[in-house]
């Protein structure tokens, strides 16, 4: 199967959406690669001030550039989720500059595979931490100011995780990954019960196969040809597939929707 290139995302001009997000300010988590700088540019395009977090400071300043360039208002912000004091700084910078994020998108995530009897144990942490604790103190961070600043009565509280369809599947080579994301899904439904009252919608997405920086080397390996192929419409999922339900969920249409699990993969699932 021939690789395809990473797909450039368009001008804001150039995207028309049916969900506004105009007046909403978000941030993004894991901006600076793969969905999250395009989950930033989607969010931007739909009219949101976006704050863009990611260890890679640089990485995301040359987005935030792109997008200011482009007309919109955007901030890149130092940002390792699993570090609680970081979560905070990031919130204080986006405060500064917006006032309160009344949106996010806790994107951040990595993966380590290998058999589990053989997977170093840092591999493991790290895993874990970013993705599942990591989503964690996002969450609770955005949480605590929305409430401070009245989301309660203003009912204008999104937050959206995102997940992966191995949260339901078995695979060998993931365990720590796909155990992680099935605590992401259930983290969900734990915060919008505890939030439901406070205004706050929190909700899951979960993607199948996407081509991303992350995967990219076990994209163009041998073994990424046969699993591709056994997929029911053998291809990898396109990043564009989710952007119309992250739009609906971040906007306030959605306001009737929490504590759902989303599973969009092209089939992938099935």
């Amino acid at each position: 199967m021939a690789a395809e290139p990473f797909r450039q995302e368009e001008a804001l001009s150039e995207r028309p959406r049916v969900w506004r997000l105009d007046g909403r300010t978000a941030l993004v988590t894991g901006a600076s690669s793969g969905l999250g700088a395009g989950f930033a540019r989607l969010l931007a395009s739909a009219g949101a001030r976006v704050v863009l977090g990611a260890r890679r400071l640089e990485r995301v300043e040359e987005l935030a550039g792109e997008l200011q360039a482009e007309g919109a208002e955007a901030l890149a912000v130092r940002l390792d989720v699993s570090d609680d004091a970081q979560v905070a700084a990031a919130f204080d910078c986006a405060e500064r500059r917006f006032g309160t994020v009344d949106t996010v998108i806790a994107n951040a995530g990595t993966a380590s595979g290998g058999r589990s009897t053989e997977v170093a144990e840092g591999d493991i942490r790290s895993v874990l931490d970013t993705n599942l604790l990591g989503t964690y103190l996002v969450a609770r961070q955005a949480a605590k100011r929305l409430i401070d600043s009245g989301s309660r009565e203003r009912e204008h509280g999104r937050i959206l995780f995102i997940g992966s369809i191995t949260a339901q599947q078995n695979h060998t080579g993931d365990a720590a990954y796909a155990a992680s994301k099935i605590g992401v899904a259930h983290l969900a439904r734990q915060f919008a019960r505890e939030w439901a009252r406070q205004g706050i919608n929190v909700n899951t997405i979960q993607p199948g196969w996407i081509h991303t920086e992350l995967n990219d080397a076990w994209y163009h390996s041998a073994q990424s040809r046969e699993a591709i192929a056994a997929l029911p419409r053998r291809r990898m999922q396109q990043a564009e597939s989710l952007h119309d339900m992250v739009l609906y969920l971040c906007s306030d249409q959605s306001k009737a929707i929490t504590g759902a699990t989303f599973t969009i993969d092209d089939g992938q699932s099935l």
